[in-house]
C-alpha cells in the first residue's frame, strides 16, 4: 500500500552513534535489516464522506506487515482472503511471485456515519532471495497472541520475529524483529544480548535521548551498530524497535515491487501494465504504474 497525503517526507541527519531520519527508505539508509519500506498512516481523522480506500494494487518479493494503533481497515487480495484488521493485531500479507489486494474502511464504519481516528504502519518487509518467487499467503494474528511483558514502568510487546528469548507468532522468513515499546516512567532501552542484527528506533509519541540529542515523535533513529544500540525513552512515550540481519544482495525497490533482480521488476511492471498480473476476482479497481 502506498498512501499518497498520510507519508511522513524523509529528512535526514547524523547524531554520533545514530542515524535520524523520517522513515524508510531515507537518503543515508536504505534498509534496516530486512526491513526495506515503513509507511505511516496518520493519525487522521476519517468519517462521514471521507474514507480511506486503497484500490488493487501489486506486490512481488516482500511481506507487508500491518499494525494499527487506532481505527480499522479491511483487507481483500488475490488469494481470497477477506479480513478486517483492529488495534494491536497484524495483518501479514507474503507477495511472494506475485499479488494484488485492496485496503479500505469497513462497510460497518461507513454504515455508522461516525467520526473516527486512522493510526497505524505498514511496513515491508523483503524476503530472502531463494523466497522471492514463493507462493502468495496471508495470516491474521490477534493481539492476545502477541507476546507481551513489562520491565520497569515499560510495556513490550513483540509484534514479530525474535527478541528477549520471546518469539511471535508471525510467521516470518528471516532473522528479524519488531517490537512495540510504552512507557510510563523514563525506560533505559539497551538492546545489546536481547536484540541481533541492525537496529532501527521509530518515535511514534513522545522522544527519546540518543548522544545527548532528544528525538522527538515522527521521526526515525538507526543504530551504526549491529546489536548494540543504548538510549533513554521519555516517560510516557510509544516506540517501535525493528531490524534484524542484513541480507548479503541488494535489494531494488519500483512502487510496489522488491527484487533483487531488476530484471523481475521490470517482467512484474509489463505484467501490471498490460493486465497479465494475477488479479483479484469481483473487483475491477485498478491503481496504474506510477508515471
Amino acid at each position: 500500500m502506498s498512501n499518497t497525503g498520510l507519508i511522513i517526507e524523509e529528512r535526514s541527519r547524523d547524531i554520533g552513534d545514530f542515524l535520524v531520519g523520517r522513515l524508510i527508505p531515507f537518503r543515508k539508509k536504505r534498509m534496516v535489516g530486512p526491513f526495506i519500506f515503513i509507511d505511516h498512516m496518520g493519525p487522521e481523522a476519517l468519517g462521514p464522506d471521507k474514507y480511506m480506500d486503497v484500490d488493487q494494487h501489486p506486490h512481488i518479493g516482500l511481506s507487508t506487515l500491518t499494525y494499527l494503533m487506532e481505527g480499522q481497515l479491511q483487507h481483500q487480495d488475490g488469494i481470497g482472503t477477506d479480513q478486517t484488521i483492529l488495534p494491536g493485531s497484524v495483518n501479514w500479507m507474503v507477495g511472494g511471485k506475485g499479488v494484488t489486494h485492496t485496503e479500505r474502511t469497513p462497510q460497518t464504519l461507513r454504515d455508522s456515519k461516525t467520526e473516527f481516528t486512522m493510526h497505524g504502519y505498514q511496513i515491508w518487509v523483503a524476503l530472502p532471495k531463494e523466497l522471492e518467487d514463493c507462493e502468495p499467503e496471508f495470516h491474521h494474528i490477534e493481539a492476545d497472541a502477541l507476546p507481551t511483558w513489562q520491565d520497569q514502568g515499560a510495556t513490550f510487546t513483540l509484534v514479530a520475529g525474535k527478541g528477549y528469548g520471546k518469539e511471535s507468532p508471525v510467521p516470518v522468513h528471516s532473522e528479524l524483529f519488531m517490537i512495540d515499546i510504552k512507557t510510563e516512567a523514563d525506560y533505559p532501552f539497551h538492546a545489546a544480548g536481547n536484540l541481533t542484527g541492525e537496529i532501527g528506533i521509530t518515535v511514534v509519541t513522545g522522544s527519546v535521548t540518543a548522544c545527548g540529542d532528544v528525538i522527538e515523535e515522527g521521526n526515525m533513529l538507526v543504530s551504526k551498530t549491529e546489536d548494540v544500540c543504548d538510549l533513554v525513552i521519555s516517560a510516557g512515550s510509544h516506540i517501535l524497535i525493528f531490524g534484524g540481519e542484513p541480507f548479503p544482495e541488494e535489494r531494488h525497490i519500483y512502487w510496489n515491487f522488491v527484487s533483487d533482480s531488476k530484471e523481475k521488476i521490470e517482467a512484474a511492471k509489463e505484467a501490471w501494465k498490460n493486465k497479465t498480473f494475477p488479479m483479484m476476482a469481483n473487483d475491477d479497481s485498478y491503481v496504474a504504474l506510477p508515471e
